[in-house]
């Protein structure tokens, strides 16, 4: 059976920032739906494991809608998801067809570095299978080497990108910027409007600009599992 494992981030705040931050909620519950809506189960991973922060603005009344409802709104999602996501050595990549990195600023500080989750994303792509991520997310593929050099070298993708992080007003607060740092690693970074759905595929690698693009994603994973 088809898995897909959503990666997720462990940071509660913008570094020495009193701002409090983590993974945003739809980026990681469009996607959710998408491999529901197609028989795919799926696991929550996390760097450390365990507690999954939630961006508070990601279910602020303005924000949140009824896919991220449903899922909010679970017990069960919650406690075996958010509250206890898996850590790397608990997880067999040969169990998952699917990773997916999904986004919210907690990840500028600690997906780069993940080099446990690194590894999982490489095993599951070496077998065939598909790594996709969005938004900030994909900054965890700056983790991941292949034969010798940066994995995403060369290969066309997207993230989120500078002017959306100036609009945000935090070009300041986070560690770096996601899109001058995929273009630095050898990235064929391209985007689109701010804040417009942007989804890029190639081979078996599929990234989403922002969280507009996250269902996006997932529609293009499935496509991809179906070539």
């Amino acid at each position: 059976m088809t898995k897909a494992l959503i990666v997720v981030t462990n940071t509660a705040q913008f570094g020495s920032l009193k701002r409090p931050t983590g993974v945003w909620l739809s980026e990681a519950t469009h996607f959710h739906q998408v491999m529901a809506d197609n028989g795919i189960n799926v696991d929550y991973l996390s760097p450390r494991g365990g507690y999954v922060p939630l961006d508070p603005g990601s279910i602020a009344a303005d924000a949140i809608d009824e896919t991220s409802w449903h899922f909010y709104g679970d017990p069960e999602f919650r406690q075996r998801n958010l509250a206890n996501s898996l850590r790397p050595d608990q997880v067999n990549p040969d169990d998952y067809d699917i990773v997916y990195y999904a986004g919210g600023h907690g990840t500028m500080w600690d997906f780069p570095d993940s080099t446990a989750v690194a590894e999982i994303a490489r095993k599951i792509y070496a077998h065939g299978g598909i790594i996709s991520a969005v938004c900030h997310g994909v900054v965890g593929l700056l983790a991941l080497q292949q034969d010798g050099q940066h994995f995403i070298s060369g290969k066309k993708l997207t993230g989120f990108t500078n002017e959306e992080e100036t609009i945000n007003k935090l070009t300041d607060a986070v560690p770096f910027l996601a899109e001058d740092a995929l273009r630095a690693a050898g990235a064929n970074y391209s985007k689109s409007a701010a804040y417009t759905e942007h989804v890029v595929t190639d081979g078996h690698l599929v990234t989403g600009q922002n969280p507009q693009s996250a269902r996006g994603v997932g529609l293009a994973v499935i496509a991809a599992l179906q070539r």
